[in-house]
């Protein structure tokens, strides 16, 4: 039986004959949009659905192939705290060397101070050589401050008179203390003034003081 006659029989029976479908385009009929190119149909399969959004990616990184471009700000930064640092580094390099410098300074000057003392102490000695007025017996004390202490020296009593009017004069000589002129004290105290142990003025006032009262006065036996 041929198609047109079972057409007819079912149109006999009061069925309608399906409306003929619209002519599509190509890529209609493949279910894409009408009068798409294959070109915007290879493109709408990677499409996602309609309301849904497609899977994110992760943010491109700098300095890969296409990374997208580096982060100017950043770059700044390092930069500019690697300088920071630098500049850090010169201060404490130049403030350590300033202050090696101060150290090699002040060592100079000690050692240089102490070698001044040495060769005035030399000088010193040759110039009192032979000349100390110490006698072996005598048997006065006279005590006086050096030092920040209490000194004293065994003179007699001519000596002890002629150093109280500043006639005579103490020196300190390598832990000494020698009896001498006022005027070979005087040139000592040009070459070496922290050797002068005892200086009377006697030009100088007299001072009344409570503790000048005899009962204050330290023995001459008295050991300090």
């Amino acid at each position: 039986m041929s198609n047109d006659t079972l057409r007819n029989q079912l149109l006999g029976l009061g069925f309608k004959a399906p409306a003929p479908e619209p002519k599509r385009a190509d890529g209609a009929k493949r279910g894409g949009r009408p009068g798409a190119t294959p070109q915007d149909r290879r493109g709408e399969r990677g499409k996602p659905p309609s309301g849904r959004e497609g899977p994110r990616l992760g943010k491109p990184v700098p300095g890969k192939p296409g990374g997208g471009r580096p982060d100017v700000s950043r770059a700044g930064r390092g930069r500019s705290n690697s300088r920071e640092d630098i500049d850090l580094a010169k201060a404490y390099a130049i403030r350590s060397q300033r202050e090696k410098d101060e150290r090699i300074r002040a060592e100079q000057a000690k050692q240089a101070e102490a070698r001044q003392r040495r060769e005035a102490r030399a000088r010193l000695a040759e110039l009192v050589k032979g000349k100390s007025l110490n006698v072996a017996n005598a048997d006065i004390a006279r005590h006086f401050p050096y030092g920040g202490k209490i000194k004293r020296i065994h003179v007699t009593a001519e000596q002890l008179k002629a150093l109280n009017a500043g006639e005579l004069g103490v020196l300190q000589m390598d832990g000494r203390y020698l009896l001498v002129t006022a005027e070979l004290l005087a040139q000592a105290e040009q070459v070496f003034a922290p050797a002068v142990a005892l200086k009377v003025d006697p030009d100088a006032p007299v001072v009344d003081e409570a503790y000048s009262d005899p009962k204050y006065q330290v023995p001459d036996d008295l050991v300090w």
